[in-house]
């Protein structure tokens, strides 16, 4: 690939933490924030040659709309995590158990760099199913990775057992008065409410590998 000028090469280098780190790409402002940079048209000018040399993909008219297609400049070390099935982003789909879950029976494995896992416990993978969160670039056949927890703060994405109809879904999660939402990132779909003790967190995600075409 081509040689990177330093400031492209911090842009490139601020993005792959950020996303490592929250799980979606920086805004343009995020990037002029983090990195210092006096302003928006600095940072699109630098964008437009790291698209050109093949190391982000961009989509026109979303505010988070940076793809990486190429793995950190900074990765070192890796990591194996374990791909241990399938979640719905769309409506939920039926699992057997939350038991399916279980990293010891997984069919596949992915050599991850410790630049996305940063030393956090409880990793594991799913291939996404569906479009419902596409708004936060995630599609059908993208796989997620997710750190076992069974908190989240409003807003964060994260894989949810729903008890009672013994279903697993992605969405984000906004805790309401009485009900808990579970919010598609995609406008054309409704979200899903449920009661408190119906949802149970699976994890929460913290990257996203791209499957492209």
């Amino acid at each position: 690939m081509k040689t990177l000028s330093a400031r492209s090469q911090q842009i490139i280098d601020f993005t792959h933490h950020f996303w490592a780190e929250r799980g979606y790409p920086p805004t343009v402002r995020d990037i002029v924030s983090g990195c210092r940079i006096s302003s928006t048209s600095v940072v699109d000018y630098n964008l437009d040659i790291l698209e050109r040399a093949g190391y982000i993909r961009r989509h026109s008219g979303i505010s988070r709309g940076i793809e990486l297609l190429t793995r950190s400049p900074l990765a070192g070390n890796s990591s194996q995590v374990p791909v241990i099935g399938q979640i719905a982003a769309g409506e939920p789909i039926p699992v057997p158990t939350p038991d399916t879950w279980d990293v010891t029976a997984a069919a596949e494995i992915l050599d991850i760099s410790e630049d996305l896992t940063r030393g956090r416990e409880g990793i594991y993978a799913l291939k996404v199913k569906g479009s419902s969160m596409v708004d936060a670039l995630i599609n059908d056949g993208d796989i997620v990775l997710m750190q076992y927890v069974n908190v989240v703060e409003n807003g964060e994405m994260a894989a949810i057992w729903l008890k009672a109809e013994k279903e697993a879904t992605l969405k984000k999660v906004y805790r309401e008065p009485g009900r808990i939402r579970l919010q598609p990132a995609n406008r054309r779909m409704k979200p899903i409410y449920a009661e408190p003790d119906n949802v149970e967190i699976q994890g929460r995600v913290i990257a996203v590998i791209r499957q492209l075409a």
